[in-house]
C-alpha cells in the first residue's frame, strides 16, 4: 500500500507543481530533494539517536550539495538526486540503522522519488530550456 500511496502523492505534488505554475521556478525540484533527504534526520531525532543523526546528516548534506548543483548547473541533476534518493530508500537501512525509521517509510519514500524524479525528467525533455543554468541571481 506504500508503494501505491508514494506513487499517487508524487503525481499530485508534480501535477500540482504545474497547474499552479510553482515548477515555472527552477527551485522548486532542489527544494524537494531537500525535503525528502531530510526525513531521516527526523527519524534520528525520533529514535533518539546521536550517531545515527550524525550519519544522517552527512547523507542529507551529499543531497543538499545535489540540490544546489542542480539548481545551478542543470535541473537534470535534480532528476538523477531524487530518484536516486529512491534508490537510497531501497538500500538505507543496510547502511545506517535508524531506529526512528517507519516499517512503510522506504517503500512509500523510494515511490514517491523515483515517480517525482521521472516526472521531473519528463518535465526537462518536453522543456528544453528548463535544465538551463540560471545565468545571474538577483541579490535582494
Amino acid at each position: 500500500m506504500e508503494y501505491l500511496i508514494g506513487v499517487g502523492l508524487a503525481v499530485a505534488v508534480c501535477a500540482f507543481a504545474m497547474v499552479s505554475g510553482f515548477d515555472r521556478e527552477r527551485v522548486f525540484y532542489p527544494t524537494m530533494v531537500l525535503v525528502v533527504a531530510h526525513y531521516y534526520i527526523l527519524f534520528a531525532v525520533m529514535g533518539s539517536s546521536m550517531p545515527v543523526l550524525a550519519l544522517e546528516s552527512v547523507a542529507a548534506a551529499a543531497y543538499l550539495a545535489l540540490a544546489i548543483i542542480g539548481f545551478k548547473k542543470s535541473l537534470w541533476m535534480t532528476a538523477v538526486a531524487l530518484a536516486g534518493h529512491g534508490v537510497f530508500d531501497l538500500f538505507h537501512h543496510l547502511l545506517i540503522q535508524n531506529p526512528g525509521v517507519p516499517a512503510w517509510w522506504p517503500g512509500f519514500c523510494m515511490s514517491f522519488d523515483v515517480v517525482a524524479g521521472g516526472l521531473l525528467a519528463s518535465l526537462l525533455m518536453r522543456r528544453p530550456g528548463f535544465a538551463a543554468p540560471v545565468k545571474h541571481y538577483p541579490r535582494h
